[in-house]
């Protein structure tokens, strides 16, 4: 095995692919570097001496600067560097586009398709309360449900979306619960819904179905509580109506252009942009190749790295939104009076992400060359095919929870340290090293590490595999666990 790796030619740091001792000595190219310290896995080794204010070069980018002289064989980290970011941006429109390397290939999965012509990946029953306050009656109407019916096949599984708001919100808060909660109603996912309130909140129910738009009146049925004498009775008579419009739902063979999958990243490590962020960068570049959808998220993740993917965008509008996008978020720092660039959390440092520059460039890999195609405001469902960017924050349950709700069937998770939740849709873990993946078998679904071993197409192609067999039902090890979240952003005044 590698001990280390120099990621682009011009970069003076190299990358430890394995814990390194004091003395140990690395030959790269025509020279040889001694260590002058012990060098944990995932962190960086200046390669040549760095001054103090001299850029830090990894990925081919700066990202920061020495605060000190680093010699040769050093490690670089927090004690010897910090970031070159600062501000908002001013950006000019510079497209660079690069060819998909990929071509379209007769591929398919087994889905089911809904009356609205939209496609799902699991056949679910949910409940979806409009206010926290019905989480536990939820919870009732659903054993009493599963007792009554025993068997609720076609359903794979029936799920309580529980929550904590849907009242004493103002403003954006009230809208981002709302228009959230909507968003779920209509996922392709779900073979039935339903949506229970109180009766007293300022998420009203009744508002909130004439808000939904178009629906399927025999899938998606409406209880509020307090206009009952027994919730739990009208609930059940409720969810039989829905199986009975749903019993006889079954997969049937879809192309892979029907899939759409959420790209995220948490707990990551030094590792994660060798390994797991490249390779689910490859995995999006061969979907968009076959027509599908892959959505890139984490908005504070991309600062740093930002004019990447602004020279990627399809047009001037889209770049334009891009921009909106980054500095609409780094504005929501300075009002609250946050640091803009203070990203990297401890366990990110601990595993050798040092700036948010290095997360960041790390981070964008995930959605690897391809262009992008369109950018959604928290909230919004996607109505474009390709590479989309979608703005939330990089909380892992806040920003997977958006994903899922902008239509994504499955979120791929890459992640270094390891995770066990998931969202309310498939939530694929993927490890950046094989040691966590071996620790954590019950949390990790697939494991990046051995592309430190083993060459990237077949690693790519077992990938694709994999995916596709989720799709066709194959449970993630979220589902498998019962680890089923959903987080809703929460910016204002709670009353």
């Amino acid at each position: 095995m590698r001990k280390f790796m120099q990621l682009q030619l011009e970069d003076n740091v190299v990358v430890a692919l394995m814990p390194l001792k004091q003395g140990d000595v690395l030959q790269l190219n025509d020279f040889s570097i001694k260590l002058i310290e012990d060098i944990p896995q995932g962190h960086k080794i200046a390669i040549q001496p760095i001054a103090l204010n001299q850029n830090v070069i990894k990925y081919g980018y700066p990202i920061g600067h020495a605060v000190v002289d680093i010699k040769q064989g050093e490690r670089v980290h927090t004690h010897n560097m910090k970031t070159n970011l600062s501000g908002i941006d001013d950006y000019q429109y510079e497209p660079k586009l690069t060819e998909n390397r990929f071509r379209k290939q007769d591929r398919y999965f087994n889905g089911y398709k809904r009356k609205n012509g939209q496609v799902g990946i699991r056949n679910e029953l949910w409940i979806v309360p409009t206010v926290g306050c019905v989480n536990g009656v939820a919870e009732h109407i659903l054993k009493q449900f599963e007792r009554e019916l025993g068997d609720i096949a076609p359903f794979e599984q029936a799920l309580v979306l529980s929550h904590q708001y849907g009242c004493s919100q103002l403003g954006d808060d009230h809208q981002n619960t709302r228009q959230i909660l909507s968003d779920i109603v209509h996922h392709p996912n779900a073979g039935g819904v339903l949506v229970l309130g109180l009766g007293c909140e300022n998420n009203v129910v009744e508002e909130f179905e004439q808000n939904l738009g178009e629906y399927d009146r025999e899938r998606v049925r409406f209880l509020v509580t307090q206009f009952v004498s027994d919730e739990v009775d009208e609930g059940v008579k409720l969810l039989k109506e829905i199986y009975q419009a749903a019993k006889h739902d079954q997969r049937e063979r879809l192309p892979l252009s029907e899939l759409k999958i959420g790209l995220k990243c948490g707990g990551s490590d030094g590792l994660s942009g060798i390994t797991a962020n490249p390779l689910v960068g490859e995995f999006s570049d061969y979907l968009v190749a076959q027509g599908g959808t892959t959505v890139l998220t984490e908005v504070p993740e991309m600062f740093g790295a930002e004019t990447i993917l602004m020279e990627r965008a399809e047009n001037k509008l889209v770049f334009d939104k891009t921009v909106a996008m980054i500095n609409d978020f780094k504005a929501y720092f300075i009002k609250n009076e946050q640091p803009v660039y203070e990203n990297p959390s401890p366990g990110n440092k601990d595993g050798g992400i040092t700036t948010l520059e290095d997360k960041s460039l790390g981070c964008t890999q995930k959605a690897g060359i391809a262009m992008v195609r369109d950018v959604l405001k928290y909230g919004e469902r996607l109505e474009k095919t390709g590479l989309n960017l979608l703005s939330a924050p990089g909380n892992d349950l806040v920003a997977s929870s958006a994903l899922a709700a902008a239509g994504c069937h499955i979120v791929l998770f890459t992640t270094g340290r390891g995770t066990p939740f998931g969202t309310f849709v498939p939530t694929i873990k993927i490890s950046s090293n094989s040691q966590i993946y071996q620790k954590k078998p019950h949390w990790i679904d697939f494991n990046a590490g051995v592309l430190l071993e083993e060459e990237k197409q077949a690693v790519l192609d077992q990938f694709i595999d994999y995916i596709i067999e989720i799709a066709n039902g194959k449970k993630a090890k979220n589902e498998l666990n019962g680890y089923r979240e959903l987080a809703i952003f929460k910016t204002g005044v709670t009353l």
